[in-house]
């Protein structure tokens, strides 16, 4: 079983940085290609940034690609999202998630595990 739960969010002003972290309780982690996704008021989920099992592969929405960096730790159960260079618009609750599919995916639907999500709010 995975349980997700994610840390890191708050509000930042433009051009500033966070980092977000997403810790799982199970033992199966380093099984997972995890993923980040966000949600902003009135808008759906949107593909982030995945990483796959070992982390030798990372994919970028190009709205991040350049910013955002996903990275992690299998040894402890971790998953990060750098964030730097922030925007306004980056402004959402930010979602982690897990698959069991060994290929990156930036569909949501590919991840059957979520966190419940942490605020980042970036000011103008």
């Amino acid at each position: 079983q995975v349980t997700l739960v994610e840390s890191g969010g708050g509000l930042v002003q433009a051009g500033g940085s966070l980092r977000l972290s997403c810790a799982d309780s199970g033992r199966t982690f380093s099984t997972y290609t995890m993923g980040w996704f966000r949600q902003a008021p009135g808008k759906e989920r949107e593909f982030v940034a995945t990483i796959t099992r070992s982390g030798g592969i990372t994919y970028y929405a190009d709205s991040v690609k350049g910013r955002f960096t996903i990275s992690r730790d299998n040894a402890k159960n971790t998953v990060y999202l750098q964030m730097n260079t922030l925007k306004a618009e980056d402004t959402a609750v930010y979602y982690c998630a897990a698959s069991i599919r060994p290929t990156y995916s930036i569909v949501p639907a590919a991840f059957g595990f979520w966190g419940q999500g942490t605020q980042v709010t970036v000011s103008s």
